[in-house]
């Protein structure tokens, strides 16, 4: 008989061997035609020329957001699957995804992205931090978890409204087609100024979850037990909301709307964990970053002339698999 702990040492040692497999596969997959032995020779000496700079500047980039963007969304849709106790949450329930798309919409609406090329991803993480804290002005510190959803629902509401109305009031056709392209989520085109952009955020916000492991243990007995095993359930908040601000207002802010993968990540590995939420954390940490740079090599090998977006093939991917739960929650109800 396996043991826990041994079942979960095979299964992050088979997670991450995969996310190293589809990380390399990554950077080996591209319009220009690059052996694969020719692209890690450009990769790791830079003597290659042009292959150097398509590998050093547009691949590796891109490989890199892609693990801690998919990363991002896997831990912070188990975090907060966990805390809130509802298996349908996911990053976008608390308005940071809308928030940030609506900043970004901002910024090429007034014409700033055009002017200032990182305008863009500052302030789609502006309008993320902007959302959490007015989420969290709204619910209050330690509301009840059904409070911070109609809060996160009413921020989310907001920021679509005004993205549509901004988009409703483009004066400039190619503004509102860039919005909409940007909405649509992609890693294309994304440099290493996009990585260091977004890394210290990502990772201040990996920090933050990983410490709610236990607590989200202790929360599966309610709110009352944990507090009385001593845990803060108003730090507990505090960290899920503002970790998740940090890590997908990041990722959100370099690479648009990416939807489902928080989501569906979680559901996926949790019978492979139990019902321990601190044990799905790590596992949906490598699990998203698996799904999102395997859909990423997809969009590039299935239609690698036409720009597929990455949220869009997400979509097409999520959205059957979220009214599979909504049909799998209505049976177990009845």
């Amino acid at each position: 008989m396996i043991t826990t702990g041994r079942s979960d040492w095979l299964l992050i040692s088979s997670l991450s061997l995969v996310v190293g497999i589809l990380f390399v596969l990554s950077l080996v997959t591209g319009p220009a035609a690059i052996s694969f032995l020719d692209s890690l020779n450009a990769l790791f000496t830079g003597r290659a020329g042009a292959a150097s700079i398509v590998m050093q500047e547009i691949r590796l980039p891109r490989a890199i957001l892609g693990l801690l963007i998919g990363a991002s969304l896997g831990l912070s849709g188990a975090a907060l699957q966990g805390y809130l106790r509802n298996p349908l949450a996911e990053p976008g329930l608390l308005g940071i995804s809308a928030s940030a798309s609506l900043g970004a919409v901002i910024a090429i609406y007034t014409g700033l992205s055009a002017v200032f090329s990182l305008a863009l991803p500052l302030f789609a993480f502006a309008g993320a931090i902007i959302a959490v804290l007015l989420v969290r002005f709204l619910a209050g510190s330690g509301a009840a978890t059904i409070t911070l959803i109609l809060a996160g629902v009413a921020v989310t509401s907001f920021a679509g409204a005004m993205t549509a109305l901004a988009l409703n009031l483009s004066p400039k056709p190619i503004s509102a087609l860039e919005i909409v392209f940007w909405m649509l989520g992609s890693l294309k085109d994304r440099s290493m100024t996009h990585v260091w952009l977004a890394l210290p955020f990502i990772l201040a916000g990996w920090m933050m979850l990983f410490q709610v492991g236990r607590a989200l243990d202790a929360l599966t007995l309610g709110e009352a037990s944990a507090a009385s095993l001593g845990y803060r359930l108003d730090r507990v908040q505090a960290l899920v909301i503002f970790g998740t601000a940090a890590s997908v207002g990041a990722a959100t802010s370099v690479a648009g709307t990416i939807g489902f993968v928080g989501l569906v990540v979680p559901h996926i590995l949790r019978p492979f964990v139990g019902a321990h939420p601190s044990r799905l954390l790590l596992a949906s940490t490598l699990g998203g970053a698996a799904v999102l740079l395997a859909a990423d090599v997809a969009v590039r090998v299935i239609a690698p002339e036409r720009d597929l977006k990455l949220g869009v093939l997400t979509a097409l991917i999520g959205a059957p698999f979220f009214l599979w739960l909504i049909f799998k929650q209505q049976r177990e109800v009845t």
